[in-house]
């Protein structure tokens, strides 16, 4: 597989999937997220014993799949209610600082070495940026709020459980992981549905569908592969620089494809947070 076809692709689904998630929460966040997994775990499941790809279920695995598990159930059940309330390109600018959270975390759990001068600076910039972003939601209302608070825990949710899963260090292909973290959540998914007493929508829209399909076959099964497969490729720094790009296209996205209306404060913060996270990996890369 090419390696810029293989980048070219993660910065595609990457910047199309929080579109895809506003869009798919419209017959409701929790049938959206539900369907989505439901498709990645059967898509997965299909994959593996097609391929005799190796799927252990020994205690250690298991202990992997749990940790996945809390990005996969938690962290995008945090993303859907919050995207309810902001618009789909603030997913993007908010998960742009999953590196850093991710670091910091890294740094507190697994005692990895400490955070430079410029790194600290990185982050500083992206509190601010953070700040000009709130402050404009603010002015929105608390839904606004509301549901930057529910896409920054989820951030905090999906670093925590790498951070986890680098921890426990046990030798699983990414498809396991991913096949094994879906089907640990299915059932919490589920046990979410029955307390919340939700109902099949009445009726489906195409757009829903269509977004729900994409998200189960690009977002939660062919980026992961292709994430890691550019990983093994390339520097971590360099596929880091994806996180720069994907919210600049996520917040045209949005603008133009779903009629978002983005204040000149948004793009400031997000410009101010880009900035940071630039500042941060290139403080990591003087390590």
């Amino acid at each position: 597989m090419s390696v810029p076809a293989a980048y070219l692709g993660v910065i595609i689904i990457w910047s199309t999937t929080p579109l895809a998630i506003k869009w798919s929460g419209e017959t409701g966040f929790l049938f959206g997220v539900s369907g989505r997994m439901v498709l990645g775990a059967l898509l997965c499941v299909l994959i593996i014993t097609l391929l005799r790809v190796e799927f252990p279920w020994h205690r250690a695995a298991r202990r992997s799949y749990w940790a996945a598990s809390i990005s996969i159930y938690g962290a995008m059940m945090a993303t859907y209610w919050g995207a309810q309330f902001i618009p789909s390109a603030l997913i993007s600018v908010l998960f742009g600082i999953s590196p850093i959270v991710t670091s910091v975390l890294t740094m507190i759990y697994l005692g990895e070495r400490a955070i430079r001068l410029t790194q600290w600076a990185g982050m500083l910039l992206g509190v601010i940026g953070l700040a000009f972003i709130f402050n404009t939601e603010l002015s929105m209302g608390a839904n606004g709020v509301k549901g930057l608070l529910a896409v920054l825990f989820a951030v905090f949710l999906h670093s925590f459980s790498a951070v986890w899963i680098k921890r426990l260090n046990v030798s699983l292909s990414p498809l396991a992981i991913t096949c094994g973290g879906l089907l640990v959540a299915l059932p919490l998914y589920a046990i979410t549905w029955l307390l919340l007493g939700e109902s099949l929508p009445v009726s489906f829209s195409k757009r829903a569908l269509l977004s729900i399909l994409y998200l189960g076959i690009f977002g939660s099964v062919l980026g992961f592969i292709l994430y890691f497969y550019i990983l093994k490729q390339i520097e971590p720094i360099r596929v880091a620089l994806i996180t720069l790009i994907t919210p600049i296209t996520a917040l045209f996205l949005g603008q133009n494809l779903n009629g978002e209306v983005i204040h000149a404060s948004v793009w400031i913060g997000t410009g101010v947070v880009l900035g940071g996270l630039g500042l941060y990996q290139w403080g990591e890369r003087g390590n």
